[in-house]
């Protein structure tokens, strides 16, 4: 006990070390540096310290294993928060360690199991097929009993590391403690809330560790999944199964990118990315639960007969899903709306309400600096975005990375979780076919999406010209009052003109009306039509006759 006591306090101070090297580090050349006129020099070297960090960062992880390597594929993912060099560098950190010995593993199962493997199991190899950071998985086979309860027997079973909760909980005690250093000092408190996003890591990792949790998401996946002959995934031996030991139905096939495996299963590795690019966005834009780890270890086709398909994909790793809330939704979909508006406070509030925007904001630069970046590309289809010059997005990635980290931006999870699920669905489909094109995939989704919020977005305009109407509507009456009051005297007023002033603003209210009319209808018209021609364009005829109204109805009055 005492010496493990120590393994972690010396892990403890090591992770403590490396940030208070580079916090002094960067504390010197981004705060004294540009004091004392160095700014220019401590800015060109900038990249190379930053990507020595990173370098740094890696080899630590590699070194401690455990959480650091979880933390080091967090920040890759980071990009709203670190920049590019870091985050690069730290894209090939793999969850790949040395196998714990099995004597460990065998007495932490027997200990979670309550009973000795030769018991729980028919067989159980002591040789891991694969080995992480945080556990590692074994080919087993039920006994019989559990095998005809169950319905099937091959299974593997994932185990988790000895001591790895005590683990844990070290890296995220120092994690939190250099969190709040760094919340002191008030550039990086402007900017992030690493805090919150130490929180937010620290709720995923224990959930990861938490092989019930997995269990539960695996069952939720199947059924999300239980008439579509194109997916499945595992079964749960819930018998065989505690916080800390997981055991599933072996459902190992081909894996996804085995380019040769595929045809030799006499699969089109061309179809397999379209159709899988098909799967991938039904969860994120249909089911909005998505499995956000989809990269090739946690994809097999199964050759079968299904239905009238003669293969389909079988999805394993459950530990990190993401999902797509109501509150992200509704966030979204009013960024949607202050968009088609090039209403910039109100853009600004909808994306603080999606929960990507600091207190610390300053909001006029933010809504011209977002007015900017849509704008390029907000008015353009999926067509003509095809045809945009790739220089064009990769200057456009740029820029609006260097806005993002410039800004208080501090993406919910969620939303990074979507952006992760895409980028490696994409990356794969590529993989299998060389002419695979993204925006092929994703524009009968975007398209059914756009005309929903289509119909959501028409409701709200129409609301807010309703709202603005009844204001103008009641202005006409409000003035025949007044103008009654002035005739019966209840008013002074010395003035001679005011009978003709009265009128003329009587016909302003009514010409206010008629203006307010004309732009709902048209609005609403020519949102509808993308969804329903006829009623779009009828909406816009219509809106002519208030159009005309409001312009004309003051020509030739006497002023």
């Amino acid at each position: 006990m005492t010496t493990v006591a120590g393994e972690h306090r010396a892990r403890y101070r090591r992770i403590m070390l490396f940030a208070w090297r580079y916090m002094v580090q960067a504390w010197w050349f981004e705060l004294v540096l540009p004091r004392i006129g160095l700014g220019d020099a401590a800015a060109r070297g900038r990249a190379k310290r930053l990507q020595r960090i990173a370098r740094s960062f890696h080899g630590l992880a590699v070194d401690l294993g455990g959480l650091m390597i979880k933390v080091g594929q967090f920040l890759s993912s980071r990009l709203d928060v670190l920049p590019p060099e870091i985050t690069r560098e730290l894209e090939g950190l793999q969850d790949e360690v040395p196998a714990v010995p099995f004597d460990q593993i065998r007495t932490l199962a027997e200990a979670e199991l309550g009973m000795p493997l030769a018991r729980a199991y028919a067989s159980f190899e002591p040789v891991p097929v694969a080995a992480a950071s945080l556990g590692q998985a074994h080919r087993a086979q039920l006994t019989e009993a559990e095998a005809a309860d169950t319905g099937f027997a091959a299974v593997v079973v994932k185990v988790q590391r000895p001591g790895i909760e005590e683990i844990v909980t070290v890296d995220l005690t120092a994690l939190r403690r250099v969190a709040r250093w760094l919340d002191r000092v008030r550039i990086v408190r402007e900017h992030v809330d690493l805090p919150a996003l130490i929180e937010e890591f620290a709720e995923t990792s224990r959930e990861e560790i938490d092989y019930r949790h997995e269990a539960r998401n695996a069952e939720r996946f199947r059924a999300n999944f239980a008439g579509d002959p194109r997916v499945g995934a595992p079964e749960v031996a819930w018998e065989r199964s505690t916080d800390r030991v997981l055991t599933l139905e072996d459902v190992t096939a081909v894996k996804i990118n085995d380019v040769e495996g595929l045809r030799a299963a006499g699969i089109d590795p061309s179809q397999v990315a379209a159709e899988f690019a098909a799967v991938m966005f039904d969860q994120l834009f249909v089911d909005g639960y998505f499995h956000a780890d989809p990269h090739p270890g946690n994809i097999f086709v199964t050759p079968g007969s299904f239905g009238d398909r003669a293969w389909r994909f079988t999805f394993v790793d459950f530990g990190m899903m993401g999902e797509v809330p109501d509150r992200l939704r509704a966030g979204l979909r009013r960024v949607i709306i202050a968009v088609a508006s090039r209403n910039g406070k109100q853009l600004v509030e909808s994306i603080r309400d999606v929960g990507a925007l600091l207190p610390s904001a300053d909001t006029a630069e933010l809504e011209r600096v977002m007015t900017a970046l849509f704008d390029r590309f907000g008015g353009m289809g999926f067509a003509e975005l095809q045809r945009v010059d790739e220089r064009e997005f990769r200057e456009f990635a740029r820029e609006f990375g260097d806005t993002m980290r410039a800004m208080p931006f501090q993406l919910p999870e969620n939303f990074l979780l979507i952006v992760r699920a895409i980028s490696l669905t994409s990356g794969m489909c590529s993989s299998l076919d060389a002419d695979f094109n993204i925006w092929d995939a994703v524009e009968p989704y975007a398209q059914q999406l756009l005309r929903d919020e289509g119909g959501r977005t028409v409701r709200a305009f129409a609301k807010e010209a309703v709202a603005v109407a009844g204001v103008a509507a009641r202005l006409p009456r409000r003035l025949d009052d007044l103008a009654t009051r002035f005739e019966e005297g209840r008013v002074a007023v010395e003035a001679p003109r005011v009978d003709a002033r009265l009128r003329r603003l009587e016909r302003l209210g009514r010409r206010l009306v008629s203006a307010v009319l004309f732009a709902g209808l048209l609005i609403a018209g020519v949102l509808l039509r993308a969804d329903d021609m006829a009623w779009g364009t009828a909406l816009m005829i219509i809106s002519a006759g208030p159009g005309l109204h409001a312009v004309l109805a003051g020509l030739g009055r006497a002023r």
